[in-house]
């Protein structure tokens, strides 16, 4: 079966230095929140283009801290996106504040000219858009939301390292970038963990008291936190395994989503394509099939041997955890997202794919019937 994330393989690539990244740490007697844990986050925001990162617990606490440290309280409605994670949502949700769903795009993405229109009415003052599928939203649009109506903005982009809009990377444009190290990301841990990008030293010290129980030195709690920490170990293997080989990861998702735009030729299948400026780092393939004929697709490439994978099928305010929470959908509805949801599919694509398996995959596309 060619898979649509295969860790086998990156163990084979990686198992001597992450060995090494692990000795090093048990040898170093610290394993919370120590040297490998500083060292990473020098190194991620250096990579990231930032002065500044915190390394948190998980992608999903990362959303959270950031929107806490602006300020965002319960009551308050945050603007985002019906189609991604669930966990952009939930990070709202937990805070007491009331997600405000936008329609989307073409390529799935939050209609950033919508969620404008939507944010123009005055009440809205935090924004949670999110970089999906690696796709960058195209900035100029997103710095409108700042620089017109002063929006608090939380980039979620957990999918998007490496990606750039207009020369930039995501997360340029809003007060906090927010990150995921899920194993399946295109900088993943052995492991949850996730981080948080910011110019802002203020915030920067909040987070890192929110991060460790509310203390800013130990045993001292000045606000309510939370015990979200990136521990020493994975800061270890992100910074000294995962993180040199970034770049080369990036490189080969790149070719093969390049292959498969140009090589994928089957008229029942529609390619997605990127918002303007874009420069995508690829963390998954998607196409739209018809939602008729979406089963039969998924079956006919299992049955030759490729793993392909829904994303996202159901908008997140129709999902059943939904039903008992307060949330808002824009006067327009969100029926592009809900449609989009439906026939969406991802294609394998990561950096140990071999040229055969591109190869095997684009033809098993081009041969189904529709």
């Amino acid at each position: 079966m060619i898979l649509s994330n295969d860790f086998s393989r990156q163990w084979e690539d990686t198992e001597k230095d992450a060995v090494a990244a692990f000795i090093a740490t048990g040898k170093s007697g610290w394993y919370i929140l120590g040297g490998e844990l500083q060292r990473f986050e020098e190194a991620l925001a250096a990579y990231w283009s930032f002065p500044f990162a915190a390394g948190v617990a998980s992608g999903l606490d990362a959303i959270e801290l950031s929107l806490r440290a602006l300020g965002c309280k319960a009551g308050d409605r945050v603007l985002t996106t019906p189609v991604s994670a669930f966990a952009t949502t939930l990070a709202i949700l937990k805070i007491g504040a009331v997600p405000v769903f936008s329609d989307v795009d073409a390529c799935g993405l939050i209609d950033l000219d919508e969620a404008y229109n939507v944010a123009s009415r005055g009440d809205i003052h935090y924004f949670v858009p999110v970089h999906l599928y690696g796709h960058a939203l195209e900035r100029h649009k997103l710095a409108r939301f700042r620089e017109d109506l002063g929006t608090n903005i939380v980039e979620d982009c957990a999918q998007s390292i490496g990606a750039r809009s207009h020369g930039l990377p995501t997360g340029s444009v809003g007060q906090m970038a927010a990150t995921s190290f899920y194993p399946t990301k295109n900088l993943g841990a052995m492991g949850d963990g996730g981080a948080i990008l910011t110019r802002d030293h203020p915030c920067l010290l909040r987070i890192r008291m929110l991060r460790d129980y509310g203390q800013r030195t130990k045993y001292n709690h000045e606000i309510i936190g939370y015990n979200s920490r990136l521990d020493e170990l994975q800061a270890a293997l992100l910074r000294a395994v995962y993180l040199p080989r970034l770049t080369r990861w990036l490189q080969r998702r790149t070719g093969i989503a390049d292959r498969y735009s140009a090589e994928i030729r089957n008229p029942a299948v529609q390619l997605i394509g990127m918002p303007a400026g874009s420069d995508s780092s690829w963390h998954l393939f998607p196409i739209l099939i018809s939602p008729t004929r979406k089963g039969c697709f998924l079956e006919h490439m299992k049955s030759r041997m490729v793993s392909a994978s829904e994303h996202y099928p159901i908008a997140i305010p129709d999902q059943t955890a939904m039903a008992g929470v307060s949330f808002e959908i824009v006067p327009n509805g969100i029926e592009s997202a809900r449609t989009f949801c439906k026939s969406q599919v991802s294609l394998p694509i990561h950096p140990y794919l071999n040229d055969a398996e591109v190869s095997q995959v684009i033809e098993t596309v081009n041969r189904w019937t529709g």
